[in-house]
């Protein structure tokens, strides 16, 4: 399942990519879905910035998807690689369930456009119902099916939410050129 999201946010690029890079921890509490995040690692060299977050999630999972996978699925550890050269982070997903099943990574562009910047979320979810070992043969590719799409609304739902609140904690703290953000 692809996912694919555009978010348009009214402040300055590189102002915008640190937001997000820096103050991830304080982003969750927009994020309905999104229990916690805890950063489990970060080294920075030479603008980069290789992170290890772990994530979980308060989402409501449909019954059939809860009663076969189950609550652990809905864990995870990102792996997110920060380029500051090109305004870019390229992440993985490892679920703490399914992990041999599971397989998400993709790549965020942050871009000018006018006067704002434009964040261009790309990504991809796979769940192979070959390796649902647990789960009935008959049942695998509907659950897998199911779960896809399930997770990938959840997913798109949050990053947009995200992107609010980068936006928000940008219009408390910000003044700066053509913008003219109050500070509050």
């Amino acid at each position: 399942m692809l996912i694919a999201v555009n978010l348009e946010i009214p402040f300055p690029c590189a102002l915008v990519y640190v937001t997000y890079r820096e103050r991830l921890e304080k982003l969750v509490k927009y994020m309905d879905l999104v229990e916690g995040v805890k950063v489990k690692s970060r080294r920075q060299e030479q603008g980069r910035v290789d992170c290890i977050n772990e994530w979980h999630s308060n989402a409501q999972i449909p019954a059939p998807v809860r009663a076969v996978l189950g609550k652990k699925l809905f864990s995870w550890t990102e792996h997110a690689i920060w380029n500051e050269s090109d305004l870019t982070v390229k992440w993985q997903i490892q679920t703490h369930a399914f992990t041999e099943a599971v397989t998400s990574s993709g790549e965020n562009r942050f871009r000018v456009e006018g006067n704002k910047t434009v964040v261009e979320h790309r990504g991809e979810l796979r769940i192979n119902p070959q390796k649902l070992w647990s789960i009935p043969l008959v049942l695998r590719s509907q659950i897998a099916e199911l779960s896809e799409k399930f997770l990938a609304q959840q997913i798109e739902g949050s990053l947009k939410q995200m992107g609010e609140g980068v936006r928000q904690e940008l219009e408390k703290t910000v003044i700066i050129g053509p913008w003219l953000k109050n500070s509050h």
